[in-house]
């Protein structure tokens, strides 16, 4: 009985971590032909979520997701384009994000660079799917299922171990514009400057002698100023600020920002 044609697809080197391990190191996947799939859900079903593939093409042609490929075909899997367009409503507004659970430490250094970040540690993946929908936020996660969802307005598989990495990778992937000092790392509110008169009495006596200058959350009411802590803190701003700027580099030498292929 002959073989049944298979498709081969041959996956970008950026995106070949997702992959199952025994296909990391192959120039091509080789998979059974089912003319019943379409090419994204191909491509998922290989582990790679559609919101990290920029273009797709099959025998020499660009192709939807929805394409259903035919026997034998070879097919050509790009990543997103960097930096991506977050494809923020109002468009040309700068992205706002919400955060699975297990990103906290992402979400407090996002925070301190002025983006809006939402983050609760007890949401469940319904819930942040119906969140960034509803808030048009962009969903960072490493959850490759989670990002799989039909029902996902947009999302990003972060990239890292650590979060200092993941920080700059998002940054890379999103090129947003900065304003660090500006929010709540606690709750993500916005931080607005108080007179320190009006809060000497929460103060700890030897932060009233030493520090002058103080902002408040509008929201949680949690108090900032520039302490002993600050010098790491700077440090990471320093270095978003660095990631933003050779982002947008890029950017102006290269052609417009691309999207995750569109179903």
């Amino acid at each position: 009985m002959p073989s049944r044609p298979g498709l081969r697809l041959r996956f970008a080197p950026e995106l070949r971590f997702l992959l199952a391990v025994r296909h990391r190191r192959e120039d091509e996947v080789l998979v059974p032909h089912d003319d019943t799939f379409t090419l994204g859900h191909v491509v998922q079903s290989l582990g790679v979520p559609l919101t990290e593939v920029g273009e797709l093409t099959a025998g020499g042609r660009t192709v939807r997701p929805s394409h259903r490929p035919r026997g034998e075909e070879a097919v050509s899997v790009s990543p997103v384009r960097r930096p991506q367009d977050p494809q923020s409503v109002p468009h040309g507004a700068p992205p706002s994000f919400v955060l699975d659970v297990h990103l906290g430490a992402l979400a407090r250094r996002l925070r301190l660079l002025g983006l809006d970040a939402a983050y609760r540690n007890d949401m469940s993946d319904q819930a942040l799917v119906e969140q960034a929908g509803a808030e048009h936020r962009l969903l960072l996660t490493q959850d490759r299922g989670l990002l799989q969802r039909r029902a996902l307005w947009l999302g990003a598989y972060v990239r890292g171990a650590r979060p200092d990495a993941q920080l700059l990778d998002v940054l890379d992937r999103f090129a947003p514009p900065l304003a660090p000092w500006t929010r709540c790392m606690a709750c993500n509110g916005p931080l607005t400057p108080v007179p320190k008169g009006e809060i000497a009495g929460q103060l700890p006596p030897g932060t009233r002698r030493t520090y002058r200058t103080f902002v408040r959350c509008r929201d949680c009411g949690r108090l900032y100023w520039r302490g002993a802590h600050s010098g790491r803190l700077e440090e990471t701003v320093a270095a978003a600020r660095a990631a933003v700027s050779d982002a947008a580099r890029s950017t102006s030498r290269d052609t417009p920002r691309g999207g995750p292929a569109v179903p």
